[in-house]
């Protein structure tokens, strides 16, 4: 395990997640605003090939002395993914517009289907957990990363757009908080499965309940309070004050709320290298 692979996936994870929500923003929120989130996806996913070049240069040159990458199958559709992406940013208002959602719906599809076969060589590599179990929390990842980042910018794109109807911020935050949903159910099966699965006949290292209660066992309690509990919390703040037209406030909060998104998901990130458990 190393930096750059936690990097990578946060990054990838981020970077679709904000791709796949653009699909359930409306068209309202104006040109401006889709360019700008469709620039930073791209940005965020260029890092993480960044990343992922580097984690390959560590993984391979100690024990072969020179680095021979061989892209895994779930690079490509995210290749796929980032190419579209950067080509709607470059396009949205100038070219193409009449076909910017087919568009950033392909490059979703591409983005959903490289986490899907991510989970799968996941659980080929480490087979602690179902690759089922495993997607879906990558998934429910992706989507609580993107929904945070989105609804926070489009909160703040009301100082923009002052105009703009208060129930675009309601939708997003709406998913946003479905996506917060999804999660805790997701990383809840996660640990359960872990906890009743492990045979110390089969596996001679220490169990998941060891590891949790050990003083390694910090960085899920952290995970667990900042990436979860802080989250639900926020969101549910987050969607009252959106009920009663307070943008200002719900922006606000959502400016910590994707804060504790972030601090909790690269947790996870190094847990789940740590210790292959996807939470």
């Amino acid at each position: 395990m190393s930096l750059s692979t936690v990097l990578f996936l946060f990054l990838a994870h981020l970077g679709v997640g904000i791709v796949v929500t653009l699909l359930f923003v409306s068209r309202e929120a104006g040109v401006k605003f889709f360019r700008f989130n469709a620039g930073l996806a791209s940005i965020l996913l260029v890092i993480a090939f960044a990343f992922y070049s580097q984690s390959l240069r560590a993984a391979l040159a100690p024990t072969t002395g020179a680095l021979h990458v061989s892209a895994a199958p779930s690079v490509l559709p995210l290749m796929a993914c980032t190419a579209l992406i950067v080509f709607a940013w470059a396009t949205i208002g100038r070219l193409f517009t009449r076909f910017r959602t087919a568009l950033m719906a392909a490059a979703a599809a591409a983005g959903v289907l490289a986490i899907l076969l991510e989970a799968v060589e996941f659980s080929r590599a480490a087979p602690t957990a179902p690759a089922a179990l495993t997607a879906a929390s990558f998934l429910t990842s992706s989507l609580l990363l993107g929904g945070a980042c989105t609804a926070m910018i489009l909160g703040h794109w009301y100082l923009v757009i002052p105009s703009m109807e208060v129930s675009h911020l309601q939708s997003i935050v709406k998913l946003h908080v479905a996506s917060m949903i999804a999660r805790v159910v997701a990383v809840g099966l996660a640990i359960a499965f872990a906890l009743a699965t492990f045979r110390p006949d089969l596996d001679p290292g220490p169990s998941f309940r060891r590891y949790i209660f050990s003083i390694d066992g910090i960085f899920f309690w952290q995970r667990v309070l900042f990436g979860l509990a802080g989250p639900a919390v926020l969101s549910y703040l987050t969607w009252q004050t959106a009920k009663i037209r307070s943008t200002q406030s719900a922006t606000g909060i959502l400016y910590v709320d994707f804060f504790t998104v972030v601090v909790g998901e690269v947790l996870a990130k190094y847990i789940v290298l740590a210790t292959r458990v996807p939470v």
